[in-house]
C-alpha cells in the first residue's frame, strides 16, 4: 500500500473517529479502503475490553466474502471455564505473556501450533496471519480496557509482504484510536443507563449536569419493596444475600422498563421509578405492577426448585408534581426526583404490610384513571401516613381480579389496550 492512500486512510479514520462512526462501520470502511489501496486483506477481527455489568468486551469482524457470522459480537468473562481456555490458547494471550506487540504466522505451516482459530483459518483458505496488541498507557486505561487487539489475514500465497506489514503497522494504531474513541462513548452511555436510568442518562449525556438545574414535572411514581427481606437476609448465608436481592430487583426493573417506566434509584431492596407518558402513565404503572407479579411467580418457582427462599413484594403508586434534575454538592450530584410526592409514595408502599395488600395506590392515582380503570381499584380505608400532614384514602386491586378468571381476563385486556 503506497504512502498516499495510506495517508488518505489515516485522515479518513481521524475524521470518522471525530464524527462518531460506529466501530463495525469503522472496520468495514478501513478494510475496503485497504483493499482498494492494494492490500490483499481476506479477514479481520478487532476487539477491545469494556466496562459493562455483563460483558467483558466487544469485537467486530470483517470478511472478504459473505458468511453467517455477525459483524459485531460481545464476550463474557475470560477468567474461567471454556472462555478462559480459549483465551489462553490465543495468540493475544501468548503475546501479552511474552511482551510481544506483533506476531505473524504462515498458515500453510501451522499444524504444530496450538493456537485457537489458526487451523480453522487455514482450512478456509487464508494463507498468512498477523496479530497486533496495542497497549494503552495508564492514563488511557478504563477498568479492563487496556489494549486494542486485532488480527488480519490474506489469501495471497506469498503472504502480506513487508510493505503490507509496514502499512498495517502504521494504520492499525490509528484504527485502534478511532475504535477506542467510539468504545468510550459506548461505555459512558452504558454506565449512565446502568447507574442513572435510561432517560436520566440521556439527560446527563445531553449536558444537563449543572447543579440545581431541575424541572417541575407531573409523574406517576412507583415505590416497591421486597417483603420480609431483612428476616430472609438474616437466615441465609452471606454469599446468598446479593443473588437474592438481584433476583427480585431484576423482576421489578424488567417490569418497569417493559411498561415504559424509568427506574430512578435502588434503595436497599426498594425501587423508586416514575412513568411520564402523557395520558397513559397511570395505566402503564398498573401494567408494570401486573408484569411484576408474573415475574415474581416465575422467579419464585425457579428459586423454590433450587431450594432457595422466596418472597413477594409491596408496591405503592402515586401521582404528583416533583422536581426532576441535579441535586447535591458541587462535586457529588444525583439526578433524581424530589418533592412531597416522593415521600408519599414510599409511605404508601410501607402501609401495604399493615393492611395486608401487595398493592396500594393513592386517591390521586385512582382519580386520574379512566372510568374502567377506577372500577378495578377498591378502597382499603382512610389512613394517616407517617410524616404526611393529612390522612388519605388508599386503594388496592379488586380481589375479584385474582379470584375470578373472567374479571382477570377483562383486567388484562384493559392493561393491554
Amino acid at each position: 500500500m503506497e504512502l498516499t492512500p495510506r495517508l488518505r486512510l489515516m485522515n479518513w479514520l481521524v475524521q470518522q473517529g471525530l464524527t462518531g462512526l460506529p466501530e463495525n462501520d469503522l472496520l468495514r470502511g478501513f478494510c475496503d479502503r485497504c483493499r482498494a489501496g492494494g492490500m490483499p486483506l481476506s479477514r479481520a477481527i478487532v476487539f477491545i475490553d469494556t466496562l459493562h455489568p455483563i460483558f467483558e468486551g466487544r469485537g467486530f469482524r470483517w470478511n472478504d466474502s459473505e458468511t453467517n457470522e455477525s459483524d459485531a459480537f460481545e464476550y463474557g468473562s475470560t477468567s474461567s471455564g471454556d472462555a478462559s481456555q480459549t483465551w489462553r490458547r490465543s495468540t493475544f494471550y501468548h503475546m501479552l505473556e511474552n511482551g510481544q506487540d506483533e506476531m505473524a504466522i504462515d498458515l500453510a505451516d501451522c499444524a504444530t501450533l496450538d493456537f485457537s482459530m489458526i487451523n480453522e483459518l487455514a482450512e478456509k483458505g487464508h494463507k498468512h496471519f498477523v496479530s497486533f496488541v496495542h497497549r494503552f498507557g495508564e492514563g488511557g486505561t478504563i477498568g479492563e480496557m487496556d489494549c486494542f487487539y486485532s488480527y488480519w489475514t490474506t489469501r495471497q500465497s506469498e503472504g502480506f509482504g513487508e510493505h503490507h506489514l509496514a502499512a498495517l503497522r502504521d494504520l492499525v494504531p490509528v484504527l485502534g484510536l478511532a475504535v477506542k474513541s467510539a468504545a468510550q462513548v459506548d461505555i459512558a452511555r452504558t454506565l449512565g443507563r446502568v447507574y442513572l436510568g435510561r432517560e436520566t442518562a440521556e439527560q446527563v449525556m445531553r449536558g444537563r449536569i449543572s447543579r440545581g438545574v431541575t424541572e417541575r414535572i407531573k409523574a406517576v411514581l412507583w415505590y416497591s419493596d421486597v417483603r420480609g427481606s431483612t428476616a430472609i437476609s438474616e437466615r441465609i448465608g452471606p454469599d446468598e444475600i446479593i443473588p437474592f436481592l438481584n433476583d427480585y430487583a431484576q423482576a421489578s426493573i424488567d417490569a418497569i422498563h417493559d411498561a415504559g417506566g424509568e427506574v430512578l434509584k435502588l434503595i436497599g431492596d426498594g425501587v423508586l421509578a416514575m412513568f411520564t407518558q402523557e395520558n397513559v402513565a397511570k395505566r402503564a404503572a398498573l401494567r408494570a405492577e401486573h408484569r411484576f407479579r408474573r415475574n415474581l411467580n416465575a422467579l419464585n418457582i425457579r428459586r423454590a426448585s433450587e431450594g432457595r427462599p422466596t418472597t413477594s413484594a409491596y408496591v405503592g403508586l402515586h401521582v404528583g408534581e416533583v422536581f426532576y434534575g441535579n441535586i447535591g454538592s458541587e462535586d457529588r450530584l444525583d439526578f433524581t426526583v424530589v418533592g412531597p410526592a416522593v415521600n408519599e409514595v414510599s409511605r404508601i408502599a410501607s402501609m401495604c404490610s399493615s393492611v395486608d395488600r401487595e398493592l396500594l395506590t393513592s386517591q390521586a392515582f385512582r382519580d386520574g384513571l379512566d372510568g374502567a380503570g377506577r372500577n378495578y381499584l377498591v378502597s382499603t380505608g382512610r389512613f394517616a401516613l407517617r410524616g404526611i400532614s393529612r390522612a388519605q384514602d388508599l386503594y388496592t386491586l379488586d380481589p375479584d381480579v385474582a379470584a375470578d378468571e373472567v374479571v382477570a381476563g377483562k383486567y388484562e385486556r384493559y392493561l393491554a389496550s
